[in-house]
Formats: C-alpha cells, sequence, structure tokens
C-alpha cells in the first residue's frame, strides 16, 4: 500500500535535522496517516471498497440492534451482572485480535515506525490517538454506550458512566495495542500465520460456548451471571462497567475505586506498551542473527521420534507427524477436530440431553484426517512419489501413516469416551461406546486409505480455501462419499449393539463390544490399505497431477 509521506517529528538535540517547534505534537500527523492509508487502501481496487463498505455497513447494523437491546434491558433485574460480562468479553476480544488478525490494520505494526527519531511517550500518544479511528472503536463505544442507558439511574450515575465508558474504551484499545508490540516478531513469522488459520477454530469454539451459554441463560435466566459478575465487576475494563451501577445505588466509594482501578490498569498497560516499543526499536530482529547452525546439523532425533521404527515407516509417521505440527492447514484441520471432537459429546453430556454414544462423534472427526492423505503433501508429493515403486513400498507409506493418526486419534478418542461416560455416570455402556469408536475409527481409516489413491484434491497453501478451483466436486465425493462407506461398514457392530441392548438379558454381555469393535476396526483397516495399495502405486502420476494443481 503507498503510503504518503510522513512530515518531519522532532529531531532530539545533537541530531541534524530541520528544525521543528519543540512543542509540535505528532498526534495529528498520525491520524492523517491512519485516514491516508484507509483512503489509499481503499482506491486500490473496487473489490476491497466494497467489501469495507459491506463490513462496515453489517458492522454498524449490529452495534444499532445490539444498543437497542441494551437500552430494551433497562430495569430489567440482573442487567447489571450481563453489562459487567459484556465488557470482559470485549476486552478479551481485543486482547486476541491482534493475535488471530494482524493483517486487519497495517498500524498494529510499530516497526514501521523504527527509523523516525521519535521518543516512546510522544509515540504512545500518537498511536493511541490514531487506534480509536476504525470501525472496532466505534463498536465497542456504542457497547459501552448501551451499558451506560441500560444500568445508569441517576445524574451521578450517568457522569460516572460517561468517564468509565472513556476509561474502557481506552484500555480495550491499549490492551490491543500492548498485545500487538508484545508479539510483532511473532506476528511477521510463521507461527503468527498459523495463528491466523486457527483464528476460524477460535470462532468455531467460541459459537459453540455462546451457544451453550445462551442456553443456560434461557432456561435459568440472567440470575446465573450473578456469582461470575460479582468477581469479574472488580477486574479492568468491566470495574469501569461497575462503577456505574455502584453509583446508581449511591455507593461513591466504591464506584471511585472500581474507576481508580480502571485507570490504574491504563496507565500500566501504556507503560508496558512504552516499554515494548522502545525494545522493539533499539534492539535487532532475532531471525537475522546467525544461530549455531554447526550443532543443529550435528542433532540427532530428539523427543518422542527416537521411538518410532526404523525404515521407512518411522520416517513417514515423523514427517506425518511433523506436517500436524508445523503446516498452517493441517494443524488448523487437527485442532478443530480436537475441540469439536471433544465439544459435542462433553458439552451434551453437560446439559444432561447426552449419551455415551455421542463419544464415537470424536473418533468420527479425528478419522476424517485419513482422507486426501496425498493432497496434504501438495506439490512436494513428488518427493513422496519417487520412493514408490511398487505396490509394498504404497502399502508401507498408507500404513506408516495410518499408525501416525492412530498415536493421537486412539488416546484422544478412548479419553474423551472415559470423560463423557463419567459425566453421565453409565460406566456399565463405557465398552459399548469404545467398541463403537474404535470400529468406526477403522473404517474411516479403510475408506480414507482408499479415498486418498482414487479421489485425492489439493489443499491450497496460501488464503483460507482447503479445496483448489475445479476440485470441489472430488472433494465432497472423497470426504462424504467416504463417510458414508464407513458408516455401512459399522453397519454389523451397531446392528450387534441394538441387539444386545433389546434382547433379554442382552445388556449384561455390552462388554463383548470392546474385543469385538477393536477387532473389527483393525481388520477394515488393514483391509482398506490393502485394496488402496495397488491402486496407489498404479495412479501415481495422476495423483501427483491432482495434488499440485494448487
Amino acid at each position: 500500500m503507498s503510503a504518503p509521506t510522513t512530515p518531519a517529528a522532532p529531531v532530539p538535540s545533537g541530531s541534524s535535522g530541520p528544525p521543528v517547534p519543540s512543542g509540535a505534537s505528532i498526534t495529528p500527523v498520525f491520524v492523517r496517516l491512519k485516514l491516508s492509508l484507509l483512503r489509499n487502501g481503499l482506491r486500490q481496487s473496487g473489490g476491497r471498497r466494497a467489501a469495507y463498505l459491506a463490513s462496515l455497513v453489517v458492522v454498524l447494523l449490529f452495534a444499532a440492534l445490539q444498543l437497542i437491546g441494551l437500552i430494551a434491558l433497562r430495569g430489567y433485574a440482573h442487567v447489571d451482572s450481563l453489562v459487567v460480562l459484556l465488557a470482559a468479553v470485549l476486552a478479551l476480544g481485543w486482547a486476541v485480535m491482534p493475535l488471530f488478525f494482524p493483517g486487519g490494520d497495517e498500524t498494529l505494526d510499530p516497526t514501521r515506525l523504527v527509523m523516525l527519531p521519535l521518543r516512546p511517550g510522544p509515540l504512545v500518544r500518537a498511536l493511541l490517538t490514531s487506534s480509536l479511528v476504525g470501525i472496532g472503536p466505534l463498536f465497542t463505544l456504542c457497547m459501552f454506550a448501551g451499558s451506560v442507558v441500560a444500568v445508569a439511574h441517576g445524574g451521578a450515575a450517568y457522569a460516572v458512566g460517561a468517564v468509565g465508558a472513556v476509561l474502557a474504551l481506552l484500555v480495550c484499545v491499549t490492551l490491543a495495542r500492548a498485545v500487538a508490540a508484545a508479539n510483532v516478531r511473532l506476528l511477521t513469522s510463521r507461527k503468527g500465520r498459523d495463528l491466523a488459520v486457527l483464528s476460524g477454530l477460535v470462532v468455531a469454539v467460541g459459537a459453540q460456548l455462546v451457544n451453550f451459554g445462551a442456553q443456560r441463560l434461557g432456561s435459568s435466566g440472567l440470575g446465573e451471571l450473578d456469582p461470575v459478575a460479582d468477581v469479574v465487576r472488580w477486574v479492568p475494563p468491566a470495574s469501569a462497567v461497575g462503577a456505574m451501577d455502584a453509583a446508581s445505588d449511591g455507593s461513591y466509594g466504591i464506584a471511585l475505586a472500581q474507576l481508580a482501578l480502571t485507570a490504574a490498569a491504563l496507565g500500566l498497560l501504556l507503560r508496558v506498551w512504552a516499554r515494548h516499543l522502545t525494545r522493539l526499536m533499539t534492539t535487532p530482529d532475532g531471525s537475522t542473527l546467525q544461530g549455531d547452525t554447526k550443532a543443529v546439523r550435528e542433532r540427532g532425533p530428539a523427543g518422542a521420534a527416537r521411538w518410532l521404527p526404523a525404515g521407512r515407516t518411522g520416517t513417514t509417521m515423523e514427517r506425518t507427524l511433523r506436517y500436524v505440527w508445523r503446516d498452517p492447514k493441517t494443524k488448523a484441520a487437527w485442532v478443530t477436530s480436537l475441540a469439536i471432537g471433544l465439544i459435542v459429546p462433553v458439552f451434551n453430556a453437560w446439559q444432561g440431553t447426552g449419551s455415551v454414544y455421542f463419544a464415537c462423534f470424536a473418533a468420527g472427526m479425528l478419522g476424517i484426517q485419513m482422507y486426501n492423505q496425498f493432497g496434504q503433501d501438495t506439490s512436494a508429493f513428488w518427493m513422496v512419489a519417487m520412493t514408490i515403486s511398487s505396490t509394498r513400498d504404497a502399502y508401507v507409506e498408507l500404513r506408516a501413516r495410518a499408525l501416525a493418526l492412530l498415536l493421537i486419534t486412539l488416546p484422544y478418542a478412548t479419553l474423551v469416551t472415559v470423560l463423557t461416560t463419567a459425566m453421565l455416570d453409565d460406566w456399565r455402556k463405557l465398552p459399548e461406546a469404545l467398541g463403537l469408536s474404535f470400529a468406526l475409527l477403522g473404517a474411516m481409516l479403510a475408506t480414507g486409505a482408499w479415498t486418498s489413491a482414487r479421489f485425492p484434491y489439493s489443499i491450497p497453501q496460501e488464503g483460507y480455501k482447503n479445496v483448489a478451483p475445479g476440485q470441489v466436486g472430488l472433494a465432497w465425493v472423497s470426504i462424504f462419499g467416504g463417510m458414508i462407506g464407513a458408516a455401512l461398514l459399522c453397519a454389523p457392530v451397531i446392528a450387534l449393539t441394538i441387539w444386545l441392548n433389546v434382547s433379554a438379558g442382552g445388556g449384561d454381555l455390552g462388554w463383548v463390544l470392546l474385543p469385538v469393535g477393536a477387532v473389527y476396526g483393525a481388520a477394515l483397516t488393514l483391509l482398506g490399505l490393502r485394496l488402496a495399495a495397488p491402486r496407489t502405486a498404479d495412479r501415481l502420476p495422476e495423483i501427483l497431477t491432482a495434488v499440485s494443481k494448487g
């Protein structure tokens, strides 16, 4: 993005440069710079301009609806607890926003200002003021304004509310800036890009938590929030919102104490921010320093890799596990499956509406990771293809990948099943649930190996798309066709489970499902690998072409 030339900043004594009045402030310069960056960015393309305007309209509409909702809650019991927790959630959102959306605001990167002769104090004030220009601060201000109207009663309360809303907004913005300054090296590295990819997981998990909380509030009322709010109202910036309620009740001493606590938090955050800015602008980037490459070269396998089998099996398992840990797209898929596989059974059990059989959801979510195994390698698959010259090589490759997945999926599926059973206190069904989980996992490994060879597709490395253009149909056939096939393969174990629970006295034989499910799942996995190996060896050129399109 092109940016206008920044006017000369005050130059320390002893340095060369144009004379600038000592009392000049750089804050207006930074505000104009922020507006210029925004304006120039919108001029780049019509699509970017349309996206920004659409997001602006959506955010403003949502803010207006939330503001109306808060105003409508005025006079309701326990509304003070609601707005206090709302302030805490807003602060949490501001804290994590720079980590998951580092590209959302170019001014979050203070390293662009390293070459300018700026002192920390004026720089912090200028950056803080310019940070108040944007959609996020406007939305936050609307939420705090609605909280004032919903809670405040009397002139003193409104006065406290006006001061508290401003303090709370400043704390939120300063918190985001301090977090960005402390993690700017991370945000510009590969790990930072990993966090950006994982932002979708945070949204998905957060949506589940909000849904669960809304259900609890709908059945129990806002009174459920009081115990938590009584603690949170002393945590800045929620303490500024709690001060309004205290002033409405005539507790002016408590209100002043809560406002003072928020102001102290703001001062502390400003000092932390200034310290990080100073260190950031006066120390070299560690990524540019030469490391001890000799020590790295001489270092042998470390950690759990030493326990893997020797030969091709161990090498393939280690490569697969490294993809899970290092590749952003693979890591995002795994973490999403792990989180949702735990949330669905555990939250249903927590609400008392679940079943031990819901624990099979964990095995199902993790089994999906076996699908499109070669597509996860992208264009690097050609190095793997060069080592496959026979059906035996293909079988060992697929078997090692399945074993790497089992290292994670087996203990995790077992843990989720035991946890769900403990929450429901239905230990008699534990062997049945474990047997079904193992059978389902084996079926998905089998169908995943076969569809990986039959319907491979590419996963783009850049952006948020998980399927290359033109291959969406292949992805649907691979994933959903394989899942339907896995469900059909599990039909015998499901039928046995139903028969044991329905037949007279059959419930006492439920323990049989554990060994049956484990053996049946292992047999399905081996059969699927045997059937997929020759197809993989015969279709190597087609697979390589398909997975390299992204």
